[in-house]
């Protein structure tokens, strides 16, 4: 994981709703629930997310599950705090922290994409496997597995009440050999007053083969399947990452 964590979860952590809507994850969290529901032996009634971020699928989610949500970001706690106060939110790193009990399921979306290297992949699991009871689901969505890995450009943003932001994302790999990648972004920041400021935001992520993900998935503990699902309407498809608990 790098040292040094992205502006967006920082400083600028109250503009992260611009760049993105709680309201554009309805259709992939309908897809964890599903998965999580279909996986579990036994009623999935406690969700553990790590990595929560913003709180955008548990804006969705928590209709369905009790949900404790863990992010190392005091900013972005106090965000989702905003739009879920009635989930439990806990400050800690995914790697480490250790909550004293157990869950039906933890979920990791995206904030996996901010592990780069395998020792570190190797905690986060432990820890998703040290929450999660028998017979209970633990699901990992990551943003690329290496053998799917491609460079590209994304561009995207939204309006909010008198400010707007829009961005362009850059995602490229300075060096193919390791486990780590680049996105650059650039955020266009419209204040009230109609100011914009441009503000550059370096993203190190990591990206790891599906045959390391699914060997220390079983070395935790857990039956894993890796499963193509389509989050959008639409063709493309991510790989995730699913099991339960022995």
């Amino acid at each position: 994981m790098s040292g040094e964590a992205p502006r967006l979860y920082g400083e600028l952590a109250d503009w992260f709703h611009l760049l993105t809507a709680p309201e554009d994850y309805a259709g992939e969290a309908k897809v964890y629930r599903r998965l999580l529901e279909e996986t579990a032996d036994g009623p999935v009634r406690t969700v553990l997310e790590l990595g929560s971020g913003g709180g955008n699928n548990a804006s969705h989610l928590k209709a369905h599950f009790e949900l404790t949500l863990v992010d190392r970001s005091p900013e972005m706690l106090e965000l989702s705090r905003s739009l879920n106060p009635e989930c439990r939110h806990e400050l800690g790193d995914m790697r480490d922290v250790r909550l004293g009990g157990t869950f039906d399921a933890v979920f990791v979306h995206d904030a996996v994409a901010y592990i780069t290297a395998v020792d570190d992949l190797a905690a986060v699991i432990e820890t998703a496997a040290a929450h999660t009871r028998a017979g209970g689901v633990v699901l990992f969505v990551p943003d690329f597995v290496a053998e799917r890995f491609e460079p590209g450009t994304k561009a995207g943003g939204h309006d909010g009440e008198g400010r707007a932001l829009r961005y362009v994302m850059w995602v490229w790999d300075p060096d193919p050999d390791d486990t780590a990648y680049l996105a650059d972004f650039g955020y266009l920041l419209r204040n009230g007053d109609g100011a914009v400021t441009c503000v550059h935001d370096r993203h190190v992520c990591g990206v790891f083969p599906r045959a390391t993900w699914l060997s220390l998935l079983d070395a935790a503990g857990i039956e894993p399947r890796m499963q193509k699902v389509a989050l959008n309407d639409g063709p493309e498809t991510t790989e995730l990452f699913v099991g339960r608990k022995r």
